[in-house]
């Protein structure tokens, strides 16, 4: 199985060689994982894994993911021996500003690197994405002739990756779907990081992973022969059951001084680097030394990969000849492509529609799923409240992999990591639905989509107090604004069907980074005295004119969502010199240029009042020290709605007030 046992070993030493110059020189980093998980590296990127450094992307490739991120430099290390653009100086300038090898691993600023990782855990959630993913686009895109896409999926974590709870939700429903393409290898070195694993873990992993229906196998995680057979047998076993390869190694190996214990995890063992590296056989006057053997046993290795990569190249080609709809599909797929006046092809709703915006969303939706193909949705057990289910589209799972509805269960934490995951591979829209005031359970991914400028949706419906007798653990108040100050993620909290429709399809539209759309559980009013166009524009741009003023302006009515009904009704109550600025996207409209904002919310008037209904705090950004905010800044009550509403304050009467007040 191994046939380069020699070169292989040595490509092992020249990593952990690497890892230790380069943590040495900046004082900051973690060695336990780049040493003790240096021989799986060396058969993983020395003859295992399937990919084409000239081409990074290439979409048959398989993905290596390091969930376990501080380890980071196992990542560059083998990137850079590898072959990938990261040169030997960007190794040199490891978690140095502005260079290719940060601290952790971020997609797109390191070619080969799949996912931001570093939060633990989220790498695995993110693979059990990609594999998804990757069930999917075999179904849709392979034919009885030719099968283009058979890519696996390969996550590297360790101890404090499967202590965190994301890991058990996203391994259940692996376990549960089948996925065989997923491959995880358990870097089990018995050592966390403050103190031995043993202090803080007793359970017996691999059986908790076989009760999850997977294929479970412990080896000597420094003998290759074993990895490399037990990493074959994991890729060929099409048996409806995902891959655990629990690796028994040693931390920090190479360092005898810490090697085997806690103090090997960060950069305490780089106070031995001379020693270490003489151990090594590494040379003692050159540091970040990579041999001529090693470059060229690699130079060979990318050789060999571009040759299989011409291959597949010329597959794909017939592949595309017989298949023109099935390659313009992938094509559009790979470029994210969505039709720019997606908000203007969405259907009208009747003017006397009445039902709440999560019912509204649930109508998009289906237009939109015959719009973009390659939107896939979910929901943590909830479709049946939050309606984004496509219709006719099929179920996700073991039977049909072609599938464009999600069942993700309970398992809102899990449901956002592999949002993302399918997100980080490129072929699929994916949205997932839970209760609004959930959100907060997948809100670290949430945080890394924005960061990895991912367009995943997030569609969160029962969005206030207005949710009603269920009280106040179900009734948001400071979600919303919870995630506005998330940077690059925009918020959307539509009023009416036609915000709705248009929230929808900016979401969609955005290719930049993720969406979070907050709908209501109770009926709101169509707003027909305002216009389609405007409303839908008016999502585009973030904020508009809902009700024009008809005399000099004295005051202006700012809101969102479904209190935007209750401040019409409070500018009427005012007179002409009321205006009212529907405001669904705080973030879409401070993008928006300046004449454009000052056109809504002109300086010149300072008798401003918001309301909504969650916090306050947030909104005084808009109406001034002058202002006012009518909103609700405690949690809520259990009791029905409209008594909520009028028992918070929420109502046309306080509005009017705040207005009128000195």
């Amino acid at each position: 199985m191994i046939d380069n046992q020699k070169i292989l070993a040595e490509s092992a030493a020249t990593a952990r060689g690497l890892a230790i110059d380069a943590i040495h020189a900046c004082s900051s980093g973690h060695l336990g994982l780049p040493l003790g998980a240096a021989d799986v590296g060396a058969v993983l990127f020395g003859q295992a894994l399937q990919f084409n450094p000239s081409v990074p992307k290439w979409v048959n490739r398989d993905r290596f993911i390091l969930s376990a991120g501080h380890g980071s430099m196992f990542l560059y290390s083998w990137l850079h021996l590898a072959g990938y653009d990261l040169s030997l100086d960007e190794v040199k300038n490891f978690r140095q500003m502005g260079s290719k090898t940060p601290g952790h691993p971020e997609f797109n600023e390191t070619p080969g690197v799949e996912a931001t990782t570093g939060p633990l855990g989220q790498g695995i959630g993110n693979a059990v994405g990609y594999a998804v993913s990757a069930k999917m686009a075999a179904a849709k895109f392979n034919t009885d002739e030719h099968t283009i896409l058979d890519y696996h999926i390969v996550v590297l974590a360790g101890d404090g990756c499967l202590q965190e709870g994301i890991s058990a939700e996203a391994a259940s429903y692996a376990g549960h779907i089948g996925l065989d393409n997923l491959v995880l290898i358990y870097d089990s070195n018995d050592v966390t990081l403050d103190a031995m694993a043993d202090r803080s873990q007793s359970e017996v992993t691999a059986k908790r992973f076989d009760a999850y229906g997977w294929d479970v196998v412990t080896i000597d995680g420094h003998d290759m022969e074993a990895f490399a057979q037990a990493f074959a047998k994991a890729k060929n076993d099409n048996n409806g059951k995902p891959k655990l390869i629990e690796i028994k190694t040693e931390i920090g190996r190479g360092i005898p001084e810490v090697a085997g214990t806690a103090a090997g995890h960060g950069e305490g063992g780089a106070n031995y680097a001379d020693s270490a590296r003489a151990g090594l056989g590494l040379p003692a006057d050159q540091l970040f030394y990579v041999s001529d053997g090693v470059k060229a046993f690699f130079a060979q290795r990318q050789e060999s990969q571009t040759n299989s990569y011409a291959e597949w190249e010329s597959l794909f080609t017939n592949w595309s000849e017989s298949n023109p709809e099935l390659a313009e599909s992938l094509t559009q797929a790979l470029a994210n492509s969505i039709p720019t006046d997606l908000d203007q092809q969405i259907p009208e709703f009747d003017q006397d529609y009445t039902d709440a915006t999560r019912g509204a969303g649930g109508v998009v939706m289906q237009s939109l799923a015959k719009m973009v193909p390659n939107l896939v949705t979910g929901s943590a057990d909830l479709y049946g409240s939050t309606k984004n289910y496509i219709k006719e589209a099929g179920d996700f799972g073991r039977d049909d992999y072609s599938g464009r509805n999600i069942w993700f269960g309970i398992r809102e934490h899990a449901m956002g990591a592999i949002c993302n995951g399918m997100a980080y591979d490129g072929l699929f829209r994916p949205s997932g639905a839970t209760f609004a005031v959930f959100a907060d359970y997948l809100r670290p991914s949430i945080r890394i989509a924005a960061l990895a400028n991912l367009p995943v949706i997030y569609i969160l419906t029962h969005d206030s107090v207005g949710v009603g007798e269920d009280g106040p653990t179900h009734q948001p108040v400071e979600t919303v604004s919870g995630l506005r100050v998330i940077p690059g993620l925009d918020v959307i909290r539509p009023a009416d069907p036609e915000e709705t429709a248009g929230a929808f399809a900016m979401a969609l539209q955005r290719t930049d980074g993720p969406t979070a759309l907050f709908l209501t559980r109770q009926k709101v009013r169509t707003l027909n005295e305002i216009s389609v166009s405007e409303r839908r524009n008016g999502v585009r741009r973030g904020a508009y004119i809902a009700r024009q003023e008809s005399t000099e302006l004295e005051t202006i009515i700012i809101a969102t969502g479904s209190e935007v009904e209750l401040a019409i009704q409070a500018a009427e109550q005012l007179g002409g010199g009321a205006r009212v600025v529907s405001m669904p996207c705080m973030e879409r409209f401070d993008r928006m240029p300046d004449d454009y904002r000052e056109s809504v919310l002109p300086a010149s008037c300072t008798q401003r009042v918001a309301i909504e209904a969650g916090v306050s705090g947030l909104w005084y950004k808009y109406v001034g020290t002058a202002g006012k905010v009518v909103g609700i800044d405690r949690f809520g009550i259990s009791a029905p709605a409209a008594q909520v509403m009028e028992k918070l304050g929420l109502t046309v009467a306080a509005i009017v007030s705040a207005v009128k007040a000195d």
